[in-house]
């Protein structure tokens, strides 16, 4: 609006000044005299004015006449195409004019206007390379899908400019939420330029997704190749999709196939915890339950995990808590200060009734770095050595308002998931999911702090504390840290629900 007004005011000014500057002429004195072979002309300086134009004009247009002479003369000393190229040249002017206008409306926002430009440059030029590229970009700008993807496969139909058609109408099925065509458009393009990277990165991220976990890791691989891809994190991504291979082998069971999956995704990252879970099972499937402590152990040394520890319990199921104290040494030795070898620590000699080595065993973790699991097997402690129960509720109540310990979280979008994953099912996220702890929220306390103590008890340690949730809500968390604790003996459990 403002640059119309703008442009409206300026044409009113030259005109203005083209009727002050006639004036000023017609109101002179004087004027021009031309002396021609001994015949003199004489010119007002109004006539002068218009005299100059007219030369100007007739220069202008004897210099299009000799072109044109020159290229009739050369027309007719057998150059076919010198007329053609002669009037070929005024409409390429015009047509990359129109272009140029359409790619800085594209680039300003103004998609309309860049799909009327492309138009002209299209009747003008002959470049359906660039005009419909031009067209189809200013169709999706202008929100007409139909449009965009009518020229997109124009693009296709030329060899030219296959690629960038079928990227085109790969963007679109996308945005459309058509994962199968997109999917086999994707696979189009890879083969069209298989070292173009978004392309991989599309490609994988639509097989992941589909769960053709060969077809992904044949990608990943041409991701290596190609440079766009660091060897470590190869190994890694390779190593969830063999994991992930295997679980769905698994489904099918084939047990063979899928333990040599396992154990190939396990060496090709130690430290992927489900890897080396998968892997161990298998080992204990085979009968060969060294190589899967030798795994276990140093998949512990690497990231301690409750996984772990059940996966090394399944080893000897039938041993007695006594002599599982002894064989978890092999882990308990490996990685002492870890949290989590302090809690599996703890959880054993409770399974085995040794409340006080428990509780030495736990430390002061509860008090350092609490979490719902730590403060969980402190109420059975306290349960196992004979506490009142109000203490043991307390440290129950404490439960709800701890931190819950490592999960899996999506380092994209921060979504936590029960089990791991090779996608994050919130963002759909490839290689994603890390083991830590979501930030701490703040928990409604609907009751007075003041009289909570009275009517759930507290913890025996005057060193604890923290607010303590209502009567009702303490029900409902007895239940609550046995469900994320993730140890590797029901006895934990039934000793707190007993409480």
């Amino acid at each position: 609006m403002l640059w119309s007004l703008i442009k409206i005011v300026l044409f009113v000014a030259a005109v203005a000044l083209l009727a002050l500057g006639a004036g000023y002429l017609l109101e002179s004195q004087g004027g021009v005299q031309i002396t021609v072979m001994g015949s003199e002309f004489t010119f007002s300086p109004i006539q002068s004015v218009i005299a100059v134009v007219v030369f100007v004009v007739a220069v202008w247009i004897m210099l299009k006449l000799l072109s044109l002479l020159l290229a009739t003369w050369k027309f007719l000393n057998g150059d076919e195409t010198a007329l053609s190229r002669y009037f070929d040249r005024n409409r390429e002017r015009k047509g990359f004019e129109a272009l140029s206008e359409g790619m800085m409306a594209l680039a300003s926002g103004e998609g309309r206007l860049a799909m009327a430009k492309a138009a002209k440059a299209d009747k003008y030029l002959n470049k359906p390379a660039l005009t419909n590229l031009l067209t189809a970009q200013a169709a999706e700008l202008a929100g007409d899908k139909h449009k965009a993807e009518e020229t997109y496969k124009k693009l296709v139909a030329n060899d030219a400019t296959r690629f960038v058609g079928v990227r085109g109408i790969l963007k679109q099925k996308l945005a459309d939420g058509d994962t199968e065509t997109a999917l086999q458009l994707a696979e189009r393009a890879f083969a069209l330029k298989p070292k173009h990277e978004e392309t991989q990165d599309v490609l994988l991220r639509l097989q992941a997704q589909k769960e053709d976990w060969s077809g992904a890791r044949q990608t990943l691989s041409a991701k290596l190749k190609h440079g766009h891809l660091p060897r470590d994190v190869h190994r890694r991504r390779d190593a969830v999709l063999a994991l992930s291979e295997a679980r769905d082998i698994m489904a099918g069971d084939a047990t063979i196939e899928t333990q040599e999956k396992a154990i190939e995704a396990n060496k090709l990252s130690p430290d992927l915890i489900p890897a080396a879970v998968m892997a161990a099972q298998s080992y204990i499937e085979k009968n060969k339950p060294r190589l899967a402590t030798r795994l276990l152990k140093k998949a512990w040394e690497t990231h301690p995990h409750p996984d772990l520890a059940a996966a090394f319990a399944a080893i000897e199921p039938e041993e007695t808590p006594g002599q599982r104290i002894k064989r978890f040494a092999v882990l308990t030795r490996a990685n002492p200060t870890d949290s989590e070898t302090k809690m599996l620590l703890a959880e054993l000699h409770i399974a085995n009734e040794d409340f006080p080595q428990a509780r030495r065993a736990l430390g002061d973790l509860v008090e350092k770095d609490p979490t719902a699991r730590s403060v969980t097997l402190m109420a059975a402690i306290e349960r196992g050595e004979g506490a009142d129960d109000a203490v043991v509720r307390g440290w129950l109540a404490r439960a709800i308002s701890v931190s819950r310990g490592p999960q899996w979280i999506c380092d994209n979008c921060q979504h936590i998931h029960a089990d791991w994953a090779p996608i994050c099912e919130n963002c759909e996220s490839f290689d994603t999911l890390a083991w830590k702890r979501p930030p701490m929220s703040e928990v409604a306390m609907p009751v007075g702090v003041q009289m909570l103590p009275l009517i759930v008890g507290a913890p025996t340690d005057s060193s604890v504390s923290g607010d303590l949730p209502d009567e009702e809500t303490i029900e409902d968390a007895e239940l609550l840290p046995a469900e994320g604790a993730g140890g590797t003996d029901p006895k934990v459990t039934e000793d707190i629900k007993a409480s």
